[in-house]
């Protein structure tokens, strides 16, 4: 992400950007084991292994598949905060003289939506999953989607395929040569909201 090139922004001056809000997804979206039993029953081929086996292969795919689906929540409730961020960002930048014209397509350069993510990974702040990932499944859906929404092959293989895809194909709307916004010029916090 740092290859590219910096905007210049008038000035020296360090610009205060609005916190990073990030909440977490409340423990009763986590759906219960036995739901999850169910499809993980429907993964698990006929075999000739004892009962025992089978109930404790299908327990620990449940498991898994739980984990997964945590995790999916955890990041997309860390891209809904990002993309709510880079929204307050932009107001920011439309009251300050200075950072007015940076975000405006129609003067070159200008920086995208996508660098105020690449400012976030430059800062390298303290975070809990990729950056891309949760922007990409926040793109992804507009609300979490119910775990009975998703298929097995989705929480175990596709949903970091999917994310990504979405957040390259939202980071290209701009010209190839992405301007990136200075890290040195910005100073913002991460509150998390559930502490």
């Amino acid at each position: 992400m740092t290859g590219g090139r910096y905007i210049s922004i008038p000035g020296t001056k360090t610009h205060e950007l609005p916190p990073l809000l990030v909440q977490h997804p409340p423990g009763e979206s986590v759906p219960e084991l036995n739901s999850v039993l169910l499809e993980a029953e429907e993964m698990l081929p006929a075999t000739g292994a004892s009962e025992s086996l089978v109930e404790q292969r299908k327990f620990d795919l449940a498991v898994q598949l739980t984990e997964q689906y945590r995790t999916l929540l955890l990041q997309w409730q860390w891209g809904d905060s990002v993309l709510e961020w880079i929204r307050q960002c932009e107001i920011t930048f439309e009251c300050e003289e200075a950072l007015r014209n940076l975000l405006h397509p129609d003067v070159w350069p200008h920086a995208s939506r996508a660098s105020f993510v690449a400012l976030l990974e430059e800062k390298h702040l303290a975070r809990e999953v990729p950056l891309e990932c949760a922007v990409g499944l926040r793109l992804t859906f507009r609300q979490p989607p119910p775990i009975d929404c998703c298929s097995n092959q989705f929480l175990l293989y596709l949903n970091s395929t999917v994310a990504s895809s979405a957040y390259q194909t939202w980071a290209r709307l701009v010209p190839e040569d992405l301007t990136l916004l200075p890290p040195d010029r910005f100073h913002f916090e991460i509150v998390d909201l559930d502490d």
